[in-house]
């Protein structure tokens, strides 16, 4: 069960395919729209915490996250546990769309995940 894909971690398919977003570039832009909100994929039961402590917490299909994230480079780096189990390191491309939070693994050349702010 625990080998689905998980966006922060490994990587899932995107929510909103077709819809145009803007890459998110500068640490300070990042933190502002995730501060204070959880980001969630309905589909796969994650809800995300991303802290500006460098922390991330939540869950996905009752299983606890936790891990520590950066900012290198213009992309969001972290390091997850997913149930007690390592999911690595890795820098992802950050896009926009209205409420969508979109990451994509390997600096934007790998698969994507999109997330509602909420």
């Amino acid at each position: 069960m625990k080998t689905f894909a998980l966006a922060l971690g490994l990587s899932l398919p995107a929510g909103a395919a077709v819809a145009n977003y803007v890459p998110v570039m500068e640490e300070e832009t990042f933190l502002s729209l995730v501060e204070g909100k959880e980001l969630r994929h309905r589909f796969y039961g994650i809800t995300l915490e991303v802290l500006d402590t460098g922390e991330v917490k939540g869950s996905a299909i009752g299983w606890g996250i936790e891990g520590t994230w950066s900012w290198q480079e213009g992309y969001f780096c972290r390091e997850l546990y997913w149930g007690g189990d390592l999911i690595p390191y890795n820098c992802q491309l950050v896009e926009i769309n209205n409420d969508l939070i979109r990451f994509t693994v390997d600096q934007g050349a790998g698969r994507s995940a999109a997330f509602r702010l909420q």
